[in-house]
């Protein structure tokens, strides 16, 4: 069973790359239309909470994109985090794997956006993604930091 654990959370952790994989590799244009759409339902969203707000989709889907870049970056941080605990190694050499494998999978995803039409590399992302896996694997060490401290109380 312990053996079954480490695999489904290995595929997880696959699946996440497969995602991010697959939102670079679409050309410019139809990540574009993908997140106006996804930044215009927020904005709509904002509109029935704040209707005098004057907002700028252009600026606003800037936004969105970046944040769609961190955020997504924080759940792979967390995944590969939680996988690499399975194999038992001490934390501080966990949380540098788990980070370099985010920050170098960031890298080669920038360098692969380079082939896909009107796509191009940004340092600017990779920063944003290493962010975000940093911030997800140190999320995953303070929740399990206190899930720790409740079990011992409880238990």
């Amino acid at each position: 069973m312990p053996n079954l654990k480490k695999i489904i959370y290995g595929i997880a952790v696959i699946c996440c790359m497969l995602i991010i994989f697959s939102l670079s590799h679409q050309p410019a244009t139809l990540s574009d239309e993908l997140s106006t759409g996804v930044t215009e339902y927020i904005l709509a969203a904002l509109k029935r909470i704040a209707p005098d707000a004057a907002i700028d989709l252009n600026n606003s889907n800037h936004i969105v994109r970046k944040n769609a870049h961190f955020f997504i970056y924080l759940v792979l941080g967390i995944l590969v985090v939680s996988t690499l605990r399975r194999f038992g190694t001490g934390w501080y050499r966990v949380a540098g794997w788990a980070l370099m494998i985010c920050v170098v999978f960031a890298i080669t995803d920038e360098v692969h956006q380079i082939f896909v039409p009107g796509r191009g590399a940004q340092v600017q992302d990779v920063l944003i993604d290493s962010a975000g896996a940093f911030l997800g694997i140190g999320l995953y060490a303070l929740f399990s930091r206190i899930f720790r401290r409740k079990a011992k109380q409880n238990g």
